[in-house]
């Protein structure tokens, strides 16, 4: 499947920057075996003084930019064309569960798809008792890895509801779980604190999903975001399996992957410093829009 992907990421301050400087991190990945960048461009409003385009330690397409003269704001644009080639599913066989723990100990590799990186707290997910004892209620010790992680994703959608009012960006992970809502962000943020909690390794995907409107109704331009969802270690041979708790379902061609890492902090799609005062407002918009589809 190959997909055209159009984002708009605005910010916009209540008075004058004298400066500002900002890490981008929106362009969809190429990645072997599963996901194909055909062709990217991403643009900035104002025209920066500074850019550079590099690759993080996770392996994802980051930006970073300075604006050194007054500006009232900032645009992120990209255009992309994405092949998506495989699904985002671990292959059989996946690991005992109660095996994973002494594959954990045995890893001896260090580079960014290590499991070792995936198993402690991180800046934006604790490990939180209440959070584990939900997960190891929802498991049995003869389950696979990936059984377990399916379980607990579906227990998890089951627990929570979705609801854009109920949490901010910034809301901690245990807050969420506490108010039983939240978006997509905090359903992931919950379902890797409760695997890491019960010593599966699990971490943070951003990304854009395919949604279809309703039968009989246009599809609404701009009217998708940015989307995040679970990966979590099966084992050496099984490799990582991808789970959307948001939608009760693994992460399949719908699925379009930005950015990889321990959680939201790693890959947050913009952040940075500015010099000025004053509030800002922020808006965004997607189109995910299958080739041949208008």
């Amino acid at each position: 499947m190959i997909y055209d992907i159009r984002l708009t990421i605005a910010t916009d301050y209540a008075g004058f920057a004298s400066a500002g400087r900002h890490l981008v991190c929106v362009m969809p990945r190429d990645l072997g075996g599963e996901q194909r960048l055909i062709a990217g461009l991403l643009n900035l409003h104002p025209a920066p003084a500074h850019r550079h385009d590099r690759v993080d330690f996770f392996g994802n397409a980051v930006v970073e930019f300075a604006i050194n003269a007054p500006h009232q704001g900032v645009e992120v644009s990209v255009q992309a064309r994405i092949e998506k080639t495989a699904p985002s599913a671990a292959p059989a066989p996946s690991l005992p569960l109660s095996a994973l723990a002494n594959a954990v100990a045995r890893c001896r590799d260090m580079g960014p798809d290590s499991p070792v990186h995936f198993t402690a707290a991180s800046p934006r997910v604790p490990l939180d008792a209440s959070m584990t004892r939900f997960a190891a209620a929802h498991i049995t010790s003869d389950m696979t890895t990936a059984q377990a992680i399916i379980a607990v994703g579906r227990a998890l959608h089951g627990l929570m509801r979705f609801d854009p009012s109920a949490t901010t960006v910034d809301t901690p992970a245990s807050e969420a779980f506490a108010k039983r809502h939240g978006v997509c962000q905090d359903f992931s943020h919950i379902m890797i604190a409760c695997l890491r909690g019960i010593g599966i390794p699990a971490g943070y995907v951003s990304g854009y999903l395919r949604t279809q409107p309703p039968q009989g109704m246009p599809r609404l331009e701009g009217a998708d975001a940015m989307h995040a969802w679970v990966r979590a270690w099966c084992g050496p041979n099984a490799g990582w399996l991808a789970f959307d708790p948001t939608n009760d379902r693994v992460a399949d061609q719908s699925h379009i992957i930005v950015a990889h890492g321990r959680d939201y902090a790693d890959v947050s799609p913009i952040r940075g410093i500015l010099r000025g005062s004053g509030g800002q407002k922020s808006r965004q918009s997607v189109d995910v829009i299958p080739l041949g589809e208008t």
